[in-house]
């Protein structure tokens, strides 16, 4: 399991012109995450849970704090993508991504993690053509794999 994690000011999904899932925007000294989420064949629940349980706990918002210290929201993208290999050639190949009907039971497993640590978790919408638009704050990236 993969997740790309950006501290953002603002994040919003949007599929078919609406707005599916949205984290800050109205408070501007609010610290939330934005998280793409990929997922692979030998993914399990377990993982799901401790890359929640590591996204919650990840210090870095402003002043060193995680999530779980200031109650900051968390928007989960299901993003495939990130299992792409383009070593060869110049078109990627997408074998590495585990197929909807496995991934799709994990990234609902790892937004419901989030949930159960108390954590308010807006998502996109799993398998949809999606447009994701966030402000990156500081740019803060950090990739995580389990």
């Amino acid at each position: 399991m993969r997740a790309v994690v950006q501290r953002v000011s603002e994040a919003s999904v949007v599929v078919d012109g609406e707005v599916v899932g949205s984290v800050g925007g109205t408070d501007a000294d609010a610290d939330h995450l934005l998280v793409l989420l990929g997922v692979t064949h030998d993914d399990t629940v377990q993982k799901a849970d401790a890359l929640a349980r590591k996204v919650h706990g990840l210090r870095i918002l402003h002043d060193e704090v995680s999530v779980a210290d200031t109650g900051g929201a968390v928007l989960v993208v299901s993003q495939f993508t990130l299992y792409g290999d383009a070593r060869k050639g110049r078109r990627p190949t997408w074998t590495a991504a585990a197929p909807g009907a496995v991934a799709e039971p994990l990234y609902d497993e790892f937004c419901a993690a989030l949930r159960a640590l108390g954590t308010t978790v807006p998502s996109g919408r799993f398998g949809a053509d999606m447009q994701v638009r966030s402000v990156n704050d500081g740019p803060f990236t950090v990739l995580l794999e389990l």
